[in-house]
């Protein structure tokens, strides 16, 4: 009996009611299933995953870690369950968010309604990391910014769906999510079949799709690659296994010359003339003669001919101020303003450290809020106010009295728990989701998304680099 000693504790359980403690309907053959399985046979189970993976190379790095770099990517085998009408709103909230961040890139970069009626302040927009005035009055391919975001939500309390972050420009995870699923189909054959789960494995097909809507030329099959940093980047599994999964090269810098306005591929039959650049590697490091001249990593004079439309890019340059922490507060006013909608997915509350009350509240209940960078991620550049040292919460206080542009605090929001594998036993662990929302020919959204799980007692940071795991996500037919 795998939850016989299984704690809901206070917190929302994706899995157990509050009241009664009942599992939930779609939770219930999952639920049955595991309960019928001997310890043993579980953990077995998992163990085959384990070793599936480390043989498979799915893994991830940790920079700066003594004990080395490489990592298998933690998997738990209890998978989270979304049912069809739970899983719309998310749909509906998503498909509205990108459009309306979409617009509002353009915007920006074009007439800037949203600013001369002050909407957003102009302020913010232009000091903005990865505001690029490079981009100012350039028309992109189709008018979209954003072709590929992960967008990751939490549940409260009460169990209601609320956006932590957009991520923008070259989010990552989307591989752990298809290996995940072929890991529980192999391990739980009948019981993924029975319980009618939405398949993901269009995915790749889908980008392609996505990004071969892009080419400048049309008349024939686009010309796509995949522009990664190269071996030592965190995300060069991912990279490799989605340019063998769409069927498109993968390429470094080197890899790529550009010559009069195009941008050729290097092959054994000389310069193949390329169309679009599914680039996972930030503005900074993308063009040396345009950005920063010390990067070894992009290719001279490959934005002069993405400004000429020769080449288009994906995501495009720029898009780094609609993910921006701060920029994120104002997404619900960028809706109503473009859609002449309400949000319906909710931000986090959220104070701005460049608001003076915001920041007099901020670093009075450091301790009581979880204080972050504008432009970091993956767990970094972060405070949690509850578990911080006095030292720590000094350090910030400065850091936000220096830059408070920079800063916005959050409060502790209780991360919904789900049921996760810890040793021999099966405890609550809190889990965020991100899904993966693509936007080419129109917007597509593959049902679930990554579960990403705190595998660290009492911890409320999913990232793999600090300690994390993912867990695979059921999204149910009707």
């Amino acid at each position: 009996m795998l939850f016989q000693d299984y704690e809901k504790g206070d917190f929302f359980d994706e899995m157990f009611a509050s009241e009664g403690g009942d599992v939930y309907p779609h939770y219930k053959p999952l639920y049955q299933r595991f309960q019928s399985l001997e310890r043993e046979q579980f953990q077995e189970r998992q163990r085959r995953i384990d070793d599936t993976f480390l043989k498979n190379g799915i893994t991830f790095t940790v920079y700066g870690d003594k004990d080395g770099t490489e990592r298998i990517f933690p998997f738990d085998l209890i998978p989270r369950v979304i049912p069809d009408q739970e899983w719309r709103v998310v749909h509906d909230g998503l498909t509205q968010r990108i459009i309306a961040l979409n617009l509002f890139l353009h915007d920006i970069y074009h007439e800037q309604r949203i600013l001369k009626d002050g909407v957003v302040p102009r302020e913010i927009v232009e000091t903005a990391a990865h505001y690029r005035p490079e981009m100012q009055n350039v028309n992109v391919p189709r008018d979209i910014y954003i072709h590929v975001c992960g967008t990751d939500l939490i549940r409260d309390r009460d169990g209601k769906y609320l956006v932590l972050e957009d991520n923008g420009r070259c989010p990552s995870g989307v591989s752990y999510l298809l290996e995940n699923r072929e890991a529980m189909k192999r391990a739980f054959p009948r019981l993924y079949s029975g319980m009618n789960v939405r398949p993901v494995d269009a995915y790749p097909e889908l980008l392609l799709k996505t990004i071969q809507h892009l080419s400048p030329r049309q008349s024939q099959t686009p010309v796509c690659v995949l522009l990664t940093p190269g071996v030592y980047n965190s995300a060069y599994f991912e990279h490799t296994f989605l340019a063998r999964q769409m069927g498109i090269q993968i390429v470094e810098g080197r890899d790529l010359v550009a010559i009069d306005g195009y941008v050729y591929m290097r092959t054994i039959r000389g310069l193949v003339q390329v169309d679009v650049i599914y680039r996972r590697i930030d503005d900074d490091f993308i063009d040396p003669k345009v950005f920063r001249s010390d990067s070894v990593l992009g290719v001279p004079g490959l934005i002069d001919a993405y400004l000429r439309g020769n080449v288009a890019l994906a995501n495009a340059v720029g898009t780094g101020v609609a993910d921006d922490k701060v920029t994120y507060c104002y997404v619900p006013e960028i809706i109503r303003y473009y859609l002449d909608q309400d949000p319906i997915l909710d931000n986090v509350p959220t104070y701005l450290g460049w608001r003076p009350d915001d920041q007099k509240y901020m670093l009075e209940n450091l301790k009581d809020l979880v204080i972050k960078a504008a432009n970091e991620s993956g767990g970094y550049g972060m405070l949690m106010g509850p578990s911080s040292t006095a030292e720590e919460r000094s350090i910030f206080a400065d850091k936000i009295k220096a830059n408070p542009r920079n800063f916005i605090g959050q409060p502790v929001i209780s991360l919904s728990r789900h049921p996760t594998v810890c040793g021999d036993t099966i405890e609550g662990r809190h889990v965020d989701l991100r899904p993966f929302v693509l936007y080419g020919e129109d917007v597509r959204i593959i049902p679930g998304g990554l579960t990403r799980v705190a595998l660290r007692k009492g911890s409320l940071v999913v990232n793999s680099s600090q300690g994390g795991g993912s867990k695979d996500t059921w999204v149910l037919y009707q």
